[in-house]
């Protein structure tokens, strides 16, 4: 038979028959019976703790009985704890959209302990069936988020998404525009109020968000320099700028002086509408804001760049954010580097980069090989020799080594990115 021992204030504590210790949670009154969980240590002093801190979390609110709590109260408590708090509005607004839509009333019933990756699965296919593959891989991404911090928490001892196939999809093919589609766009908006728009989101690759979210605070005319530090985005019904969600989303831009001379010329022109509304004018420090000052709403950008389309003779099935994809196709044709097309851009991962726009690099890789191997000219002739200072010069800079030591030619610098469980939003 147990001897009971308990402490002042520390409830119901006692030591078993066996020497260790347990507590006893009063959980209340399930479908009429009392229901108690039982907590276990080695010492007093680690079940008095234990206790301690579940006694708080009880009087919290929180549902310390795992094996009670169903998956939608977890991840209701997830938002709540978790993503609010610490994640942008937008953020917090899709996860809880797919959470009240597609996990809940799925998985919403399920206890969170009980949840196996049989089910996590079967709603992955049914999801794909309903909604397609690229509504479900956010889904199952968002799913796994949450249960990273169920096992953090020690509700469960894995997460079962792990466990589970994703949804096979088709790679979307981008559509970016030639350049000879590009200039027909761009004679199609010239002398309008927003051609500086068109040409800003084609030069440097700007997401409509943050184009249409560009502040004047943003250009150093002096440093011909442009940073993006917003974007204008709809969140819940009303358009609000917030900031970058990543890092490498906050990032400054050298300028070319064409388009330096462009904005200044834009400017001037607003200074002309300001004068023209009067008190009307609601001013924001906006860029490319709407004929009175205020946010542009995105669907008046979607209409006009419609009609452009049209006006230029371009397939009205592009998108604007092909104009963004057409800028790091150009980029890239142009020669220049992965990453530091990846750093215009606004990528947080080098991997997004290639895995968008790999189909553009061999063609640039063909260029560059071609011009290696013009170097030394065709088979049967002899390059031309190096000068007499050039030659010498050159072997003074071989000196006499023959081979390579281990640090010289053994360890090339690699760079690679970490990765994320964090869901992407759809574009990039």
């Amino acid at each position: 038979m147990s001897k009971r021992r308990r402490g002042a204030g520390e409830g119901s504590i006692y030591q078993r028959a066996d020497g260790s210790w347990c507590a006893i949670i009063d959980l209340g009154m399930v479908n009429g019976k009392r229901k108690r969980k039982f907590i276990y240590g080695s010492s007093r002093k680690e079940v008095a703790e234990k206790l301690k801190q579940l006694l708080h979390q009880q009087q919290q609110g929180v549902n310390v009985d795992p094996e009670r709590l169903t998956v939608g109260e977890f991840l209701d408590r997830w938002l709540d704890e978790v993503i609010k708090p610490h994640r942008r509005a937008r953020t917090y607004r899709s996860y809880a959209d797919t959470i009240r839509l597609h996990l809940k009333p799925r998985l919403g019933h399920h206890q969170l302990t009980k949840l196996t990756a049989a089910h996590v699965q079967s709603m992955i296919n049914s999801l794909a069936a309903a909604s397609g593959a690229r509504t479900t891989q956010y889904a199952r991404a968002v799913l796994q988020r949450a249960l990273n911090r169920a096992v953090k928490w020690e509700l469960v001892t894995r997460n079962v998404v792990l466990a589970t196939d994703p949804p096979t999809s088709r790679a979307r093919v981008i559509t970016p525009l030639s350049e000879a589609e590009a200039r027909r766009l761009l004679v199609a908006v010239a002398g309008h109020r927003l051609e500086a728009l068109y040409r800003i989101a084609l030069s440097l690759g700007l997401r409509r968000g943050e184009v249409l979210g560009l502040l004047w605070a943003d250009i150093d005319f002096n440093k011909k320099t442009l940073r993006v530090s917003g974007a204008l985005q709809r969140v819940q019904g009303k358009l609000e700028r917030s900031e970058p969600k990543t890092r490498a989303g906050a990032r400054t831009l050298l300028l070319p002086d064409v388009l330096v001379e462009l904005l200044a010329e834009h400017q001037r022109r607003q200074a002309e509408e300001r004068a023209v509304w009067g008190a009307a004018w609601k001013e924001h420090d906006l860029v490319f804001p709407a004929e009175r000052g205020t946010p542009m709403e995105p669907s008046n950008l979607h209409r006009h760049f419609k009609l452009a389309l049209k006006r230029a003779g371009l397939p009205l099935t592009t998108r604007f954010h092909d104009l963004r994809h057409s800028c790091a196709t150009f980029l890239i044709a142009q020669g220049v580097h992965p990453r530091v097309v990846m750093e215009i851009l606004g990528h947080s991962q080098i991997s997004l980069t290639m895995n968008t726009y790999g189909h553009v690099l061999p063609e640039t890789q063909r260029d560059a090989t071609t011009k290696v191997a013009d170097l030394f000219g065709k088979p049967g002739q002899t390059p031309e020799a190096p000068s007499g200072e050039e030659q010498k010069g050159a072997s003074a800079n071989l000196g006499d080594k023959t081979e390579a030591t281990p640090e010289e030619g053994e360890h090339e610098e690699e760079s690679s990115d970490p990765p994320t469980d964090e869901p992407h939003e759809p574009g990039s």
